[in-house]
């Protein structure tokens, strides 16, 4: 803020507001405000999916109950077709024959997340003691497959 003094012919103190590095500081503020909130917003958007290398052989049998659900909402445990209202009895009987409390869940990709939170959870209920996901193995190239497949 510069003051000035009297001048000649005036009488009395005349202050002066010099604006110009007010501005530069809301500036400079604004500036950062934009980049942090950009940067946050990215980071909270972006999500990297899983890739899996899983060195499996796949002649071997999973240990547990598997709980697959296709893309036209047919769910099968153990490759029995199940509806809905019978999926916890169901998992629960083959949980009982199975000495691993295990369920692995095979979904298609083109399921719904809920729909699947939802199996999982009626797992769980029945007493699955852990809970895999199955996964299609990656070409040898070691790239993303282009079309996708859960199995």
């Amino acid at each position: 803020m510069a003051v000035s003094g009297p001048k000649s012919g005036e009488g009395g103190v005349f202050a002066d507001i010099n604006i110009t590095p007010l501005t530069d500081i809301f500036l400079v503020l604004l500036i950062i405000f934009m980049v942090t909130t950009a940067v946050t917003i990215e980071s909270a958007a972006h999500v990297d999916l899983p890739k899996a290398e899983a060195q499996t052989n796949p002649d071997e049998k999973p240990k547990g109950v598997v709980v697959t659900l296709t893309a036209d909402h047919q769910i099968m445990v153990n490759q029995t077709n199940v509806a809905l209202p019978q999926l916890q009895s169901s998992i629960k009987a083959e949980l009982d024959k199975s000495a691993d409390k295990i369920v692995i869940f095979q979904g298609d990709p083109k399921v719904i997340l809920g729909d699947m939170v939802h199996i999982l959870d009626i797992a769980k209920s029945a007493g699955a003691e852990a809970i895999a996901i199955a996964v299609a193995q990656l070409p040898s190239g070691g790239g993303a497959p282009s079309g996708g497949g859960g199995g």
